[in-house]
């Protein structure tokens, strides 16, 4: 009798389990469909046309691997890779140094910080191409707010986004206000996260801020730090807009803001070589591939280090 009742618990608890696996199927199953529609088909549509030629008019043209031998010996490939180390270089270290200032200044209990976090988390509800043309006016030469107060301490105006240097270091102030906001709230909730008795017991020991910041709080957060290390880069490769809005889609003055992304679109939008675009697309890619892969595995040995 008993073998008998062990055996109806065991249909019913494996009917139970099948019922909840074909449930948990249908739940995912929506979610599985958007990833292989918008993510993976896209995916493996951009590898088979970067070994085509294709105008988006006339069908598809087989080329082999011409599209990636031609990429490897265009000159403006090499600037735009150049570019793109520089930019992202130049944005990278302050995004990352800033974000941590603001991070740690939020973190603090003073009176009034709440509308210090609102307006520091502006540029993430506002349009980049909005707020783009308006550091624009700023940059502008004749008249623009920064030439403007470097005129009140008797400094000549600056070509902001005439001259090709001047043009990268404008585009990189515009990347690095754009950044910070996302790399500041990920830090904070980081920081949020350390344990208040680590801090009581260093405080106890003697530690002033300046140690209590280096020696308990980036050892903690430096999950994070990586998480917004490899965010930068990917973004900095990535970065298109701003660009585009800040100093036009031709690369700005003398390719001088020749970036990537605007590689990419030129060769989409206006040359009409999508096989083109799509290989450099996945050049691209392979490089952030290899970028990250560095990065993590340079985190996970000093992980293991520690």
């Amino acid at each position: 009798m008993s073998a008998e009742l062990d055996a109806g618990r065991t249909r019913r608890g494996s009917a139970l389990t099948r019922r909840k696996a074909a449930a948990g199927r249908a739940f995912i199953a929506p979610n599985l469909l958007a990833v292989l529609v918008f993510l993976l088909f896209p995916l493996a549509f951009s590898l088979y046309l970067s070994f085509h030629h294709w105008n988006m008019f006339d069908p598809p043209e087989y080329i082999g691997a011409r599209n990636y031998r031609r990429l490897f010996s265009d000159g403006l490939f090499y600037r735009a890779l150049a570019n793109t180390v520089i930019f992202t270089a130049a944005t990278l270290v302050p995004t990352i140094v800033v974000s941590l200032a603001v991070a740690a200044a939020l973190n603090a209990k003073v009176k009034g910080i709440g509308l210090f976090r609102s307006v520091l988390f502006l540029p993430l509800v506002a349009s980049t191409a909005a707020m783009t043309i308006v550091w624009g006016f700023m940059f502008n030469t004749d008249g623009g707010l920064f030439n403007t107060v470097l005129g009140w301490f008797g400094l000549g105006p600056v070509r902001w986004l005439i001259d090709p240097g001047w043009a990268l270091v404008s585009l990189c102030l515009v990347s690095i206000w754009k950044s910070v906001p996302f790399a500041a709230a990920v830090l904070l909730a980081a920081m949020q996260g350390v344990p208040e008795d680590l801090y009581e017991a260093a405080r106890i020991d003697g530690a002033g801020g300046p140690r209590r910041f280096w020696s308990v709080t980036l050892p903690l957060i430096r999950p994070a730090l990586g998480f917004v290390f490899v965010i930068s880069i990917i973004n900095s490769f990535q970065a298109f807009d701003q660009a585009y809005v800040l100093t036009g889609g031709n690369g700005g003055p003398e390719t001088g803001t020749y970036l990537f992304g605007i590689m990419l679109f030129q060769n989409a939008f206006a040359f009409n070589d999508l096989g083109y675009a799509c290989a450099l697309a996945w050049v691209v890619f392979l490089l952030l591939l290899a970028l990250t892969y560095l990065q993590l595995r340079l985190g996970r040995n000093d992980t293991e280090a520690d």
